[in-house]
């Protein structure tokens, strides 16, 4: 799969995704992303060297978007969200004085703002490199949870590219203990984040 920028409005957009189960059919009409593989370190990686090499080739894009599935047991499932912010739920150096959340002598809040261009509804998303499921969401603050938005957002920081980001809800009520269960609404956010995308050219062209 060869990866690149689509032309949106006017402006240079990177597609990212965490692996081939959430590009479906609509998804692979509109775009060819970045899949990065599953979870933070992953996600940084692909990230930072796809965006050096096109800062090399002096083709960084204008918006990166990071899109996939999320779990929560906050806002329904199917639904697709774009996220408001973004925070690491690994990250705990508090035993040394620093806020939970942010990484020490790194100047970045522990709800990091991502770019909203859409009319749809908002959320908060936690990043971490485990499963949540069950009575584990009592213990996060946010919304949703994912496993790779917050890396691609540090990522684009590095190389001053805005980010936004979308989710749609695959799980969370009860207990999430097979693959199936993550599996089982993928198609249909397929259909909705693809909708959600066909939005963005008009967005970003009001925007310019």
């Amino acid at each position: 799969m060869t990866m690149g920028c689509e032309t949106m409005g006017g402006r240079r957009v990177l597609f990212v995704m965490a692996v081939e189960a959430e590009y479906g059919p609509h998804l692979r009409a509109r775009f060819t992303p970045l899949l990065t593989g599953v979870g933070p370190v992953e996600a940084a990686l692909a990230t930072g060297m796809a965006l050096q090499d096109m800062e090399r080739q002096r083709a960084l894009p204008d918006l990166l978007v990071c899109l996939g599935s999320a779990g929560s047991r906050l806002c329904p499932l199917g639904d697709i969200f774009q996220v408001a912010s973004v925070s690491w739920r690994d990250m705990d150096a508090s035993r040394l004085g620093f806020t939970r959340g942010v990484t020490p002598f790194v100047d970045h809040p522990v709800d990091l703002p991502l770019a909203t261009p859409l009319a749809l509804p908002l959320a908060r998303l936690s990043t971490g490199a485990n499963i949540v499921g069950g009575a584990d969401y009592a213990t996060i603050d946010a919304d949703m949870v994912d496993m790779e938005t917050f890396a691609v957002a540090r990522a684009c920081a590095r190389f001053d590219v805005p980010l936004m980001g979308l989710r749609g809800i695959s799980d969370g009520p009860g207990e999430l203990d097979h693959i199936h269960g993550w599996m089982e609404l993928l198609d249909l956010l397929d259909e909705r984040l693809a909708a959600a995308v066909d939005l963005l050219p008009e967005a970003l062209a009001r925007a310019a």
